[in-house]
């Protein structure tokens, strides 16, 4: 499944590595994807165009694990196999929400 689209294109290059460095959780979330089998999620919040494609960064939390920070490309996103015939899906109703929006209360220090 493709997730990129010319709105997101568009996000994205607005906000390149180390734009919101210093932000933590204050930081906005230009996209937030999901696992609609699971609990994984990536709050989005960098990415810059490499010569195969997108790499993203921002927080995740994979397999119920803590949440952390980190980087996973666009290309994986999308060529995830979920049950069911599922792929990973883009929120599309995303505003100007902020990092600190999305994850529990009481983890606003990341």
């Amino acid at each position: 499944m493709t997730l990129m689209t010319t709105e997101l294109e568009r996000k994205f290059e607005k906000y390149p590595f180390k734009s919101q460095e210093k932000e933590g959780a204050n930081a906005i979330v230009i996209a937030k994807f999901y696992n609609p089998c699971g609990n994984d999620v990536w709050l989005i919040t960098e990415a810059e165009k490499q010569k195969d494609g997108w790499l993203l960064f921002g927080l995740m939390n994979i397999f119920d694990f803590d949440w952390e920070w980190g980087y996973v490309s666009l290309s994986d996103l999308e060529k995830m196999e979920l049950p069911f015939g599922a792929s990973i899906e883009q929120e599309i109703s995303i505003t100007e929400k902020q990092v600190k929006d999305y994850i529990k209360e009481g983890e606003e220090s990341l």
